[in-house]
């Protein structure tokens, strides 16, 4: 569940809102109507935001194959959430994994509470999430991958990755939780899970063919301009929505959602235009991209000041972050989701941990819970950062060898060459 600090100064140690059923609670009526919407925006995230962000920037020949693996993890996550997702993150269970209390949203009903919103929605809500981390995270092999095998890969990761270490930092009881790790919407569960298995998934399958010898450049920037918008629209309910209320913190959280969308798109450009010559198109929307991702597990702690500093932190850090990727360790993560999502997300885990502070907030007011140093909350964020890292990889290599071993990933050289559209889906993506 979502850590929502209810009294400043206080961030964790009990102020939280459990998935557990009361009757005894009472639905608030803006609570409610709040978290529907932002439920809407954070699935507009996927489609068509993220959809759309993607499909631009691939070749002609796989952009139907884009939006079809868009779509379909959509579908396919939100039955695995509902099966037994949900269940092994929040459940009751042990410090590593909730139980089987939930699975097929056994024991939600209508007048099941959690909080002040009924649990059906926090489930929901949660469901949103689950749909759009492994979504994200086929950018980093898309154009050459088997559409059975990103399904097959999808419904073992959310199973085998995303569902354990939402437990760990959002459900009572989880090892990170209990120890104070500060990620608000998903810098560690979203962001550092996708950012590494995108990684992984990169090293395992290899790059494109005539990847670093032939320009891949993108198909329609256009697009991908549109879905970046709508990615910016959407995360209002992504950051906004994880106070699981409708009141000041949801508003500042948009409020710093914002602000380091704005400075994280500036930031890149300007770095491109005094190593380039010129901003670009690409440019400004991943930056924006690196702003949102960074803020992320900060917006519920920092003040717009924090914000700024993060927002303009994110542009550079992972502008020179998508540089050596491609270009030193010529890694072929061909729509950037490491040095974007996953740098982004480690970057605003651990600057979460400072900017948290009453001191260096910016205006935020929050501080630490009592008795809490920034050096002791910062080894906290550093634990929260390295454990997830390391349990991804783990366990996106191990998820990456069953698939293999049943459909496999990889397509051929020559359905590369023909396009994923035509060979996987029998369909253009433009008839003109």
């Amino acid at each position: 569940m979502f850590q929502k600090p209810i009294a400043k100064g206080l961030l964790w140690a009990g102020l939280i809102i459990t998935p557990v059923a009361s009757l005894a609670q009472e639905i608030d009526g803006a609570d409610t109507a709040w978290i529907m919407t932002s439920t809407a925006l954070v699935l507009f995230m996927t489609i068509p935001g993220l959809s759309l962000f993607y499909a631009g920037l691939v070749r002609v020949r796989n952009v139907l194959s884009v939006l079809m693996q868009c779509f379909s993890i959509t579908c396919v996550a939100s039955l695995v959430w509902l099966i037994l997702g949900y269940s092994l993150a929040f459940s009751e269970g042990n410090g590593f994994i909730g139980g089987f209390g939930n699975v097929l949203f056994a024991n939600i009903a209508e007048d099941t509470v959690s909080g002040t919103i009924p649990e059906s929605l926090f489930a929901l809500f949660q469901m949103t999430f689950a749909v759009i981390t492994p979504a994200l995270i086929f950018g980093g092999f898309a154009e050459r991958v088997k559409f059975s095998g990103v399904m097959l890969f999808s419904v073992l990761w959310l199973v085998m990755v995303y569902a354990p270490v939402t437990h760990w930092v959002w459900a009572e009881g989880g090892w990170l939780f209990e120890r104070g790790l500060l990620d608000f919407a998903g810098g560690t569960v979203v962001h550092i899970t996708a950012g590494i298995a995108s990684l992984v998934c990169a090293l395992v399958i290899g790059p494109r063919s005539g990847f670093g010898k032939t320009p891949m450049p993108p198909h329609n920037m256009t697009m991908t301009v549109t879905g970046a918008g709508m990615l910016w629209v959407g995360w209002f309910g992504f950051n906004g929505g994880s106070a699981l209320a409708s009141d000041g913190n949801a508003s500042m959280a948009m409020l710093v959602t914002h602000i380091s969308a704005a400075a994280g798109s500036l930031s890149w450009i300007l770095m491109e235009k005094i190593k380039y010559g010129k901003a670009s198109v690409l440019g400004v929307v991943t930056g924006m991209v690196a702003g949102l991702g960074t803020i992320t597990p900060a917006s519920g702690f920092v003040g717009p000041g924090g914000a700024l500093i993060i927002g303009l932190t994110a542009g550079m850090v992972c502008f020179f972050a998508t540089g050596l990727v491609k270009n030193y360790f010529r890694i072929d993560d061909s729509l950037d989701v490491f040095p974007v999502h996953g740098v982004g997300g480690m970057l605003g885990t651990f600057l979460a941990g400072i900017f948290a502070s009453a001191g260096l907030g910016v205006l935020s007011g929050q501080g630490y819970a009592e008795g809490v140093t920034m050096s002791s909350q910062l080894v906290v964020q550093l634990t929260g950062i390295v454990a997830t890292i390391v349990y991804t990889a783990v366990l996106t290599w191990i998820v990456l060898k069953i698939v293999n071993a049943i459909t496999g990933m990889r397509v051929t050289e020559e359905d590369e060459s023909v396009g994923l559209d035509i060979v996987l889906h029998d369909e253009r993506g433009y008839d003109m």
